[in-house]
């Protein structure tokens, strides 16, 4: 069982789903959900986890409502909602039932706190309808808010998306390292493989990413970590291609049977496919 746990999904109907101004958009004709589908059978993936893209739709959710049923138990959605809005954490319960949401993706509230009232109401809602935390937080300073809701909230599956962004160029590459390899003291705290290609100096096979991917397995147990494409790799992940993404972890990194068995789709489908 292989599962993708990030797939950025897009529509050509923008009539029908409007986007923000000035959207990050991937190139034409690229990011469909049936291109995605497609990918995955090339490279032998079972199940995806669909990716709502705030960077393309801001906060509506009407074309991850409409498009996740329609690949039944084969694909899952990670939604985004406004924190700040007083109906966002009501949203969740109807997107549970009618659009197969199994996670949330949270953010920093204007890249000022992650701990603030609007996020705490959400993981509540998350709480009540065993949905995964996706955080994004970006930046290692947000890392001390992240434990502390994580403190009051130990029940919620949480799942750190890209580890804080990982970039070895960065000058706060050792600080959000740091960040990461702290939060594994959270048992219900899970790390995203998906920084490799975007956070490697080098080309494929991003050699000197490999020292931090094996601390954060080593850190978190493979039972703890998963597999993220970053489709469409054109637009997010341009080092590399879906399915070489995929042989990064089936064959260049050293995971042993086991490690893969995990970190490719057993943890995943804890997460995002047992409800």
């Amino acid at each position: 069982m292989i599962i993708d746990t990030h797939a950025h999904i897009y529509s050509d109907d923008g009539d029908r789903y409007p986007v923000i101004d000035n959207p990050y958009a991937p190139p034409a004709g690229s990011g469909s959900p049936d291109g995605l589908i497609a990918e995955m059978d090339r490279a032998g993936v079972d199940k995806v986890m669909m990716v709502q893209t705030t960077t393309y739709y801001g906060w509506d959710n009407s074309y991850m409502r409409d498009t996740v049923p329609q690949y039944g138990d084969r694909a899952r959605g990670v939604f985004t909602l406004d924190p700040e809005h007083p109906h966002s954490a009501d949203l969740i319960y109807s997107l549970v039932d009618r659009a197969g949401m199994t996670a949330l993706r949270t953010y920093p509230v204007r890249q000022v706190d992650y701990d603030h009232p609007g996020n705490r109401a959400l993981w509540a809602a998350c709480r009540e309808t065993g949905v995964t935390i996706n955080a994004l937080i970006g930046e290692a300073r947000y890392a001390a808010e992240l434990a502390s809701i994580m403190t009051d909230y130990p029940e919620v599956p949480v799942t750190l998306d890209h580890a804080i962004h990982l970039d070895i160029a960065a000058d706060d590459y050792a600080e959000k390292l740091t960040a990461t390899l702290g939060l594994a003291d959270f048992t219900n705290m899970n790390a995203k493989l998906s920084f490799l290609a975007t956070g490697s100096a080098q080309e494929y096979p991003f050699a000197d990413m490999h020292p931090a991917t094996r601390q954060i397995i080593d850190a978190y147990g493979p039972d703890r970590c998963v597999w993220g494409s970053d489709y469409p790799l054109d637009l997010w992940a341009p080092k590399t291609t879906y399915s070489s993404y995929l042989q990064l972890f089936q064959n260049d990194l050293g995971l042993s049977t086991g490690e893969k068995d995990a970190i490719l789709g057993g943890t995943a489908e804890r997460l995002y496919f047992s409800r």
